[in-house]
């Protein structure tokens, strides 16, 4: 430093206000996992999920059944954390290709660079921000009309948008009642509920979620219309609509399922996937592979049947006997995974 340079001013390290900041991002630091990688794995050490990440769940199930080899071509229709597609990448080498599929705008792009940085690039690897609905359209426009060797999704929500409460998925922290994968399209799960009438709210949760509260619940939601504007109210008014003495883990998990219902008919999920499954046999290639991970009943039952059909027709050669889950070393690492069921099915090969 030359001697007519003034001192560097010392920079005092930015305080949070308080000895417990309420906001997400202010309040855990494996947010910021590149400063501090010591504590990613601590959280994961104790079987919790990292603030901001997703720990892939059936990976190696899912390299099994899929089976990617080098030179081939796969899509993962549910790119999220990168975590799945991160390993096919490695099995594809030399010369493969993944397609990756997410309709989230906001993690996608983060996802798409932490991957870019491992070496990953456009010969290897494709993003596309898309919903899988346009699993046949996307294929057409990267040139991929005969088909690909397997095909992945992870359905339903990821960690990180469950995590963020500005996201609107949890009632862990308050925050909007939004809940919409992509944030600019489509209404707002507060504005859903604006708009649905009795019958449609308690098909969604019966449908949707199971929920043996439907009617009740639907009643008190209805008659709050107007006042639901972000999580912890509408916690609070299914609470409320519950019977009185109800035990409270009982009542926990009916605030879940009506939050798994809403996020369901916001997002359209069981169309979006119904769409997916029909598109699913065209898109493999003769004695392609293909892998769902579903995490409620609602999901499953789509995908067996679907898998079913498959089978029936001739589309499909070979589907799962049964659905693959995660041993309890898995469950007790990363107690997210516990729900998940994981399906799969081959493609029937083409005739001698």
């Amino acid at each position: 430093m030359a001697e007519s340079d003034p001192p560097p001013q010392h920079r005092r390290r930015p305080r949070y206000r308080g000895t417990h900041p309420r906001r997400f991002e202010e309040k855990y630091k494996e947010l910021d996992a590149e400063r501090y990688p010591e504590l990613v794995e601590h959280v994961k050490s104790r079987g919790q999920t990292p603030a901001g990440q997703h720990v892939p769940i059936l990976v190696e199930e899912t390299l099994e059944v899929l089976a990617p080899a080098p030179g081939e071509r796969g899509v993962d229709c549910t790119f999220g954390f990168g975590g799945h597609s991160a390993r096919f990448l490695e099995r594809l080498r030399p010369g493969g290709q993944l397609l990756a599929l997410d309709v989230d705008p906001l993690q996608l792009p983060r996802t798409e660079a932490r991957l870019r940085a491992l070496g990953h690039g456009e010969d290897a690897l494709l993003v596309r921000r898309t919903n899988f609905a346009a699993l046949a359209s996307t294929l057409h426009e990267v040139g991929w009309s005969d088909g690909v060797d397997f095909l992945f999704a992870d359905l339903g929500v990821s960690s990180m948008q469950i995590d963020d409460p500005a996201r609107g998925f949890t009632f862990k922290l308050d925050g909007p009642l939004d809940m919409r994968m992509n944030p600019a399209r489509g209404l707002s799960a507060a504005q859903w509920l604006e708009r649905a009438d009795e019958a449609r709210l308690v098909r969604a949760l019966q449908d949707d979620s199971d929920e043996p509260h439907a009617e009740r619940i639907a009643r008190a939601l209805l008659a709050a219309r107007g006042t639901l504007r972000t999580t912890l109210e509408l916690a609070q008014a299914v609470r409320r609509a519950l019977p009185p003495r109800l035990e409270a883990e009982e009542a926990e998990r009916s605030v879940r399922r009506v939050f798994q219902a809403l996020r369901i008919e916001v997002n359209d999920e069981f169309g979006v996937l119904d769409s997916l499954l029909r598109q699913v046999p065209g898109a493999l290639r003769p004695g392609g592979r293909v892998a769902l991970l579903t995490f409620h009943s609602g999901e499953d039952r789509r995908v067996k049947r679907a898998f079913e059909q498959g089978l029936a027709s001739g589309e499909f050669e070979e589907i799962s006997d049964a659905v693959l889950r995660p041993s309890p070393e898995e469950r007790r690492a990363n107690p997210r995974s516990a729900p998940a069921k994981l399906r799969w099915a081959r493609r029937t090969r083409q005739n001698d």
